[in-house]
């Protein structure tokens, strides 16, 4: 167990365990085995396959505090045809329910809003080490367990850019786009918050398979 904790950006490594440290911990985490039995069920089904657009990366840490088993970068899903800038750091059953997501949600939605596809989520966060809303002392956050997605916005075929911030209070064809990949996203993830929810999310959506005791959270 670490006796002492970093000050600042490095404080995540000196205090992976936070009842280890004297002051107040960057982040409260505890033993959840459950994450590492869903990623390795997960893994043995073989749904996920590696490919050009889904790599898979050296482990981050463990699934008991921050990382995962065996996390992969996803840059791109319906063979290449929708990309996510940047590259999204996730854990194996993440990858599954975005895709879901992207084909039965987000494309559709695209071409009865816009008329066109969409070829680009733009990804704010994935992976981090980091608390929840990056608030001193709270929770460790699913980005820290690879286990969770921050979309902005979405980039369509003909260059148009509809973006969280400004689509979903913005022109009626947007905010109805916007509105229904939010909706949607709450049949794939247990967790989806969006701008309404708080202003820390006003600017994305935040999708996540944390395991729930009272059900989903879709917000």
């Amino acid at each position: 167990m670490f006796r002492s904790c970093v000050i600042g950006a490095l404080i995540a490594v000196g205090c992976l365990l936070a009842w280890g440290c004297s002051r107040t911990p960057y982040f409260i985490a505890k033993e959840e085995p459950w994450r590492a039995e869903e990623e390795r069920a997960c893994l043995a089904a073989g749904y996920v396959q590696r490919s050009p657009f889904l790599q898979a990366r050296a482990s981050l840490g463990g699934p008991n505090v921050c990382g995962a088993l065996q996390p992969f970068s996803m840059s791109a899903t319906r063979s290449g045809r929708v990309g996510l800038n940047p590259p999204a750091m996730l854990r194996c059953p993440m990858i599954p329910a975005v895709e879901r997501w992207i084909e039965n949600v987000v494309e559709p939605a695209a071409e009865r809003y816009f008329g066109v596809p969409v070829v680009e989520v733009k990804v704010a966060a994935s992976y981090g080490c980091r608390p929840m809303n990056n608030q001193w002392g709270s929770k460790l956050s699913e980005h820290g367990h690879a286990n969770a997605l921050d979309v902005s916005g979405f980039v369509l075929a003909d260059g148009r850019k509809i973006d969280v911030k400004s689509g979903w209070w913005g022109n009626p064809r947007e905010q109805a786009f916007l509105r229904t990949v939010h909706r949607g996203a709450c049949s794939e993830f247990t967790t989806v918050l969006g701008p309404d929810y708080d202003r820390l999310h006003r600017d994305h959506f935040h999708l996540d398979l944390a395991r729930r005791m009272n059900g989903r959270v879709c917000k």
